[in-house]
């Protein structure tokens, strides 16, 4: 449980296996899906191309695989987040 301002908030409950999206922000929109390819390796997953922002400096790819536990979601985002070519993951 979570208490934020005196208010109590349930942390929500997750059944594994479940599929989880990644959704990878960053400059280069062929190197977020390389990106993608390299870390889900062999894992069967989906991506789709996300949105870019107005300027066209950022884009986005949306990434979904079915992960097994909480600490193999936690790798995958630690995997995404510590690569070079990825700016921010949600």
């Amino acid at each position: 449980m979570i208490t934020l301002d005196d208010t109590t908030v349930d942390k929500p409950q997750i059944d594994y296996p479940t599929r989880w999206g990644f959704k990878l922000i960053g400059r280069d929109v062929d190197a977020l899906h390389t990106c993608i390819k390299e870390i889900m390796g062999e894992k069967e997953h989906l991506c789709s191309l996300g949105n870019a922002s107005s300027g066209g400096k950022f884009h986005s790819y949306n990434a979904s695989c079915i992960v097994e536990s909480q600490e193999q979601r936690d790798a995958l985002f630690q995997c995404f987040q510590d690569h070079n070519d990825v700016k921010m993951v949600i």
